[in-house]
């Protein structure tokens, strides 16, 4: 495959950067289809000498457009036009349910995603992103469940409330007192888990080309969605407390971003939360530039509290410029699919007549379970055994995990992560692990960049039973 010429069309004399006149005039002619789905791009070394920049220009602009969804990278071949069609970014150009080598197919979000749902409910997985299902409460759901189904039995078949069955969002409110966060019920939206919650909001802000902010690392699903809404993704470096500030600054000033998306508490991968002192100047920053702020607290049930109280944005902003979200997959049932959205009252009902024109309403069924689960005090002993188990388990792991030469910095004293340093680029690891049928989350997948990373997320909850995964580890890095 030939190499794709792209014409000299770079002004020193516009003020633009010229990275961004490099990924503008390519996503151009990408989405013009002037360049053909799989063509290879020009090495960094050539595109350089053929327009008179420096590799490190080029190295910015070709990171950018992979992090858009305009090029994916492959090791030890180059740069290629993306297919950014929605079964495009969904397939690689090798047949995932083939049998083959897995480092010859691309290692990406769908990629752990799919291969995660192939594993067994019962089998634990360190690279899971829940909690093993014996670890919850299936008894305490089935009674719901059937709890639920003797009540009106008309009331379980229509459409439910746009904005959410309407005595569980009485109880989010009386919840988010807890955490310091006054909101009333009309301020609550409820969705089909914090993706939705993610998608509504992003829609609701953003248009094409705009820019968004989100940790580095993060929650990796967050990539593929923005960039097929043709958004802008930009990592900002998470530190163990935090953010790091002084790039916050300084790209918010460049991109002038519409939203920034942050998990405050429990940060997935890393299982660190943000200081109060970080929080504030967040609001200071959000302030300057405009930004709104999407605080993701999805494993807000998971953080102790007490002598580790985390500080979240939307506790000192009061939802002016925060918008809070949250829900239950993580602790309670992933297949109920029950979040929310908290917001001021006149971006709630925005987002709930966002909601109404793509789903109607949420699962009204599945809402009431959650409410019953929470409104008979069975929840709070269910998240104490959790919490508890954790603490148990957790320093077994985490000796286990530097016995094998790894480091954690920080080691997490709470969550059900580890985000574990391997010395050695993991992607190459998932894929020798893939070869013996055990599923690793290597840390590219963390990053908006998604460039070759030495990082590992382990769930903690579930590394202790995956026989299979220590095995490869004690193999491959003891």
């Amino acid at each position: 495959m030939t190499d794709t010429t792209i014409p000299t069309l770079l002004s020193r004399d516009s003020g633009e950067p010229l990275a961004d006149q490099i990924v503008r005039a390519v996503s151009a002619r990408i989405d013009d289809r002037q360049l053909r789905v799989g063509s290879r791009m020009p090495s960094i070394r050539r595109f350089a000498a053929a327009h008179g920049v420096s590799p490190f220009t080029v190295v910015a602009s070709y990171d950018r457009l992979v992090a858009q969804g305009y090029l994916e990278s492959r090791r030890g071949a180059g740069f290629f036009v993306r297919d950014r069609s929605p079964h495009g970014a969904a397939l690689r150009r090798d047949d995932p349910d083939i049998a083959g080598a897995p480092q010859q197919r691309t290692l990406d979000v769908v990629w752990l995603i799919r291969h995660m749902f192939r594993q067994s409910p019962t089998q634990p997985s360190s690279a899971a992103g829940v909690l093993p299902t014996a670890w919850l409460d299936g008894p305490g759901v089935a009674n719901a469940l059937r709890a639920v189904s003797r009540q009106n039995v008309a009331g379980l078949l229509n459409y439910g409330a746009p904005q959410g069955y309407a005595p569980l969002r009485d109880l989010l409110q009386r919840k988010l007192a807890e955490l310091e966060i006054a909101a009333v019920p009309d301020q609550f939206v409820t969705t089909l888990g914090v993706t939705q919650a993610i998608d509504l909001v992003a829609r609701e802000f953003c248009r094409p080309g705009d820019t968004v902010f989100v940790d580095d690392p993060a929650w990796f699903l967050m990539f593929g969605s923005f960039a097929a809404m043709g958004l802008k993704v930009v990592g900002i470096r998470r530190l163990a407390d935090g953010p790091d500030l002084a790039q916050l600054e300084a790209l918010a000033a460049l991109h002038q971003p519409r939203l920034y998306i942050i998990n405050s508490v429990l940060h997935n991968p890393s299982s660190t939360s943000l200081s109060a002192a970080k929080a504030f100047q967040i609001l200071r920053i959000a302030e300057r530039h405009d930004i709104t702020l999407l605080e993701d607290d999805i494993y807000c049930d998971l953080h102790p509290g007490g002598a580790q109280s985390a500080t979240r944005l939307a506790a000192l902003d009061q939802l002016q410029r925060v918008i809070y979200v949250s829900g239950f997959s993580k602790s309670l049932a992933a297949n109920l699919r029950v979040g929310f959205i908290a917001a001021s009252a006149e971006t709630a009902r925005r987002l709930a007549d966002r909601k109404m024109l793509a789903t109607l309403s949420t699962s009204d069924l599945g809402e009431r379970i959650v409410y019953r689960i929470l409104s008979e005090g069975v929840y709070r002993k269910h998240l104490d055994r959790i919490r508890t188990r954790l603490d148990a388990v957790r320093p077994v792991v985490l000796r286990r995990i530097e016995s094998l030469g790894l480091t954690l910095a920080p080691a997490p004293t709470a969550g059900m992560f580890a985000w574990a340093d391997c010395g050695r680029d993991t992607n190459v690891l998932a894929a020798q692990a893939m070869e013996e049928g055990v599923l690793l989350a290597p840390g590219s997948l963390f990053s908006p960049d998604q460039l070759p990373s030495t990082k590992l997320r382990l769930n903690i909850a579930a590394a202790l039973d995956d026989v299979q995964a220590w095995q490869f580890l004690e193999r491959t890095l003891g």
